[in-house]
């Protein structure tokens, strides 16, 4: 069983780890800690992997570990600031990467668990059912929290930037 579990293993690793490491990078905003939370999610996966009788299931229970993990971190790691001497300058030609940056900024503000609503609801398109299995609360929460999600990340999308501000004042 050895050989053919590590085949087996690590070719579900190969075939999910990109669309995992996107959720994992939407959870947390930082490459380096998304890479650390997928590794994470993948061990404790692979413990159990010979007790997972449903392979085809596999990706829902790797994104429910990637959740639940992601939330024992938060907790335990409640201050998160990165300090920064100046502000970057940002050319006119980036305006794509400005709005993403933004989005990811406003996503960063939400709490964690209406993060993870949001991000299991409309990047990975679970339904409210879906949603609220891989979280473990109730169908009435997700919608909540979901609806709450996005009425924020409007509100903080909506509101200007302070590098357009900047220009606006200089003008």
């Amino acid at each position: 069983m050895g050989r053919e579990f590590d085949d087996e293993f690590a070719e579900f690793v190969t075939q999910s780890s990109p669309a995992l490491l996107r959720v994992a990078f939407l959870l947390t905003s930082d490459r380096g800690e998304a890479e650390d939370l997928l590794q994470t999610a993948l061990l404790n996966t692979s413990r159990h992997w010979g007790r997972l009788n449903d392979r085809a299931a596999a990706y829902a229970y790797v994104r429910r570990v990637l959740v639940t993990t992601h939330t024992s971190w938060r907790r335990r790691r409640r201050v998160h600031e990165v300090l920064l001497d100046q502000l970057p300058e940002h050319s006119v030609g980036e305006s794509t990467s400005i709005d993403v940056g933004r989005a990811l900024q406003a996503l960063e503000q939400l709490p964690p668990r209406m993060r993870a609503v949001v991000v299991l609801r409309c990047y990975e398109g679970l339904t409210e059912a879906e949603t609220a299995d891989v979280l473990g609360c109730s169908l009435g929460s997700v919608k909540s929290q979901a609806s709450r999600g996005l009425a924020r990340l409007r509100d903080l999308l909506d509101q200007p930037s302070a590098t357009s501000l900047a220009t606006e004042g200089a003008r």
